[in-house]
């Protein structure tokens, strides 16, 4: 896996990298906030303001696939495309990168799982507390257009060389499952599934979004936002592990989903963060397991 301990970086930190950046390290930063409703308010707000910089993902058009009829609500990006999109934003394999949000952490959870998933060597961040802390603390932030990527401070030369398709993909395919391998494994002691929304929709009591109202039978129920305190930053990892060994046990395999394959890369982040380094994603989660009408769904509490 990766060397790296830790993937949240607190806004101080950030400002003090940014002022003391040089040649040996140049930080990329990425907006990643996106409202599901209101899908073009992401980039309105990153228009009104951002952090120094940054460059805009988005969730939709960035961050994922076009809907078809199985790979769920927001299906992975194809790999290249997102390569070619972080080549164009001046991200390069080893670079040093910081997400952010409005959402908790989730948005640029999922960015943070997606850099991980092309093989990003640098180091990568989700920034605590997102954008309304890093506002809060008063540190600066700047206006621009969300479909125009800031180069921060390069030469000519290094411009030339963030040209589509210069970002080389070293795809991980085992930090990613299919329906057919969860499908497999229904059941198997050895693997821990873990579905990350919220309890009612788990349990199937509602489902506002998707045609069918529950969970995948064997999966216990871990919201991932019990990873953030009432200030919406995130706890820290030792105190979230001894939640993660009750629950994971001693199973040898971890899969996590949610209803898309966005709120759960939070949770496989806290896993990480925990120890957890081999969690893997489902990544077209529930939206993609009730697609197809033979799959099982459990009810109630596992």
């Amino acid at each position: 896996m990766t060397a790296q301990q830790s993937w949240i970086m607190e806004g101080k930190e950030l400002a003090q990298r940014l002022q003391q950046q040089g040649a040996s390290e140049r930080i990329a930063i990425a907006d990643c906030r996106f409202w599901l409703s209101e899908p073009s308010r992401g980039k309105k707000a990153f228009e009104e303001g951002h952090l120094p910089g940054a460059v805009y993902f988005d969730l939709n058009e960035d961050l994922s696939s076009p809907v078809e009829e199985h790979g769920g609500r927001h299906p992975l990006p194809d790999p290249v495309f997102f390569a070619n999109k972080l080549g164009k934003a001046g991200i390069t394999p080893d670079s040093t990168v910081v997400l952010y949000d409005e959402q908790g952490g989730s948005m640029a959870s999922r960015m943070w799982w997606l850099l991980q998933w092309v093989g990003h060597s640098g180091e990568v961040y989700v920034l605590d507390g997102g954008y309304g802390a890093w506002k809060q603390a008063d540190y600066p932030v700047e206006e621009g257009d969300a479909n125009q990527p800031t180069l921060r401070d390069e030469s000519v030369e290094e411009k030339k060389a963030h040209i589509e398709g210069s970002y080389p993909v070293k795809l991980r395919s085992e930090l990613v499952v299919t329906m057919n391998e969860v499908r497999d494994r229904l059941h198997e002691p050895s693997v821990r599934l873990i579905d990350s929304r919220e309890l009612p929709r788990y349990l199937g009591e509602l489902e506002p979004i998707d045609p069918k109202a529950g969970h995948i039978p064997g999966a216990v129920n871990r919201f991932w936002m019990k990873s953030l305190n009432e200030a919406g930053q995130w706890k820290a990892s030792e105190e979230q592990k001894p939640e993660w060994d009750a629950l994971i046990g001693d199973a040898k395999e971890i899969i996590v989903y949610c209803g898309s394959g966005v709120t759960a890369c939070p949770n496989v982040l806290s896993l990480w963060q925990a120890g957890y380094t081999h969690a893997k994603l489902y990544a077209g989660s529930w939206s993609d397991w009730v697609s197809y009408e033979e799959n099982p769904v459990g009810t109630g509490e596992e």
